[in-house]
């Protein structure tokens, strides 16, 4: 018998890109280099004449072929596809040095005469280009002077160009705030993937859970325990996280210490050994929000299934998805609910710039409910929302009348754009 198909595309698609790249541009790579010295880059897809820039990001995934970039120059705007300090892997990231990426971006595109830099967050670039325009909107020395694992980072201390319109597309609420909902907290032991309390186990026919194609339904008994039990087990993790982080610095300090040199060289190993070695986290089991598999919740055209898998049940325990193998600061800065200073509607409030909200209402990850909180949230003056039949990567609803999701979507940004933005 062979294994049962669980995810939705197949191994080494890459259901961001484009098909076919702008015809009208030849692509640049630009080399960016944030204040603290780390190195970014980006694709630069211009002819020279715009006037505005789009600047494209993901945390971790490469946006250099994103399917907005053609209809985006096809319609006289610039775009900046723009790959972080960490490129495909968000072990060792953090959202705080992120920021610094972003505003090398921004300078950059300053510097070569743009008038106007609009942020485009798609799904996890949202939240990010939320929390860095709030920073660079922020009164001097309001900042944030650390990052969420406690390391001093001042970015009162850097330049951070503000933005002068920002599209939040297919956008969650924030890494952790999304994982919040996503993390298994039917998991008794965090050493073992498959250990099970059968009683917050969503995947457990007794819970209300059925199996594919047919919806699942949950008690609102069971879902309210299930929250609060999900709440509890970032808690935990968090918890474990910071004591790595705290064993970590405690050597250091005594690394720093005047008198380390006296210390035998055995002593001295010992110590330096352990102030230098990192630790990662293993998150087992984040695969397992109720909504995938009850179609009742958050009501839209979505199908049964999470982002990336039909078989969320088994999607769960295989060795993929968000936040499985990362270190203690990755670990709080991106994708702790309760850590992570990147949660989008905490972060809106001073951003006050053209605001467009474009959700697709099959989306498996991120719901309309989604959508319409972070228009509620923002205090733009300017902002409006659309709505488009179609999954998180503006493919065609299975059964939706929509049969090209992202030209409808696409057109409806640059129309935005448009009438906002000189070409």
């Amino acid at each position: 018998m062979s294994l049962p198909r669980i995810g939705r595309y197949s191994p080494g698609f890459d259901p961001l890109a484009f098909e076919k790249p702008p015809t009208n541009v030849e692509p640049t790579m630009v080399l960016l280099a944030a204040q603290d010295g780390a190195r970014s880059q980006g694709v630069l897809y211009s002819n020279g004449s715009e006037k505005t820039a789009v600047c494209v990001i993901h945390p971790r995934a490469d946006v250099s072929r994103h399917y907005t970039i053609p209809p985006l120059v096809q319609s006289g705007y610039a775009v900046l596809a723009h790959q972080s300090r960490w490129p495909g892997n968000d072990a060792m990231a953090s959202h705080e040095l992120l920021l610094l990426d972003i505003a090398a971006a921004v300078t950059e595109l300053r510097r070569r005469a743009f008038e106007k830099v609009v942020l485009l967050g798609y799904s996890g670039g949202g939240s990010v280009y939320a929390f860095y325009q709030a920073q660079a909107v922020a009164s001097p020395g309001t900042r944030l002077r650390e990052t969420a694992g406690g390391d001093p980072l001042d970015l009162n201390e850097f330049d951070l160009p503000q933005a002068d319109g920002i599209v939040f597309m297919s956008a969650h609420l924030g890494a952790g705030k999304t994982l919040m909902t996503e993390i298994d907290p039917s998991v008794l032991d965090e050493r073992d993937p498959v250990s099970v309390d059968p009683g917050l186990d969503m995947y457990d026919p007794g819970n209300g859970f059925k199996a594919p194609p047919e919806s699942s339904h949950y008690p609102a008994e069971f879902l309210e325990r299930y929250r609060t039990a999900q709440r509890a087990r970032v808690a935990r993790i968090d918890a474990v996280a910071r004591s790595f982080i705290e064993e970590q610095r405690y050597y250091r300090a005594i690394a720093a210490e005047a008198n380390f040199a006296l210390l035998s060289e055995k002593r001295q190993a010992f110590v330096l050994r352990r102030a230098v070695q990192g630790r990662v986290l293993s998150v087992y089991r984040t695969d397992a929000n109720p909504a995938v598999a009850d179609l009742s919740l958050y009501p839209s055209s979505r199908t049964y299934g999470s982002l990336m898998a039909t078989r969320p049940d088994l999607a769960n325990y295989t060795d993929q998805g968000f936040a499985k193998y990362l270190t203690p600061r990755a670990w709080l800065s991106l994708w702790s609910g309760l850590s992570s200073r990147a949660a989008l509607l905490d972060n809106l409030p001073p951003v006050t710039v053209p605001t467009l909200v474009l959700c697709y209402t099959g989306d498996n990850a991120i719901y309309p409910v989604h959508a319409q909180a972070i228009l509620d949230a923002s205090p733009a003056s300017d902002k409006s929302i659309v709505y488009v039949d179609g999954d998180h990567f503006g493919f065609p609803a299975p059964a939706a009348a929509e049969r090209d999701p992202r030209g409808t979507a696409m057109s409806r940004v640059t129309g935005w754009l448009g009438a906002r933005y000189a070409r």
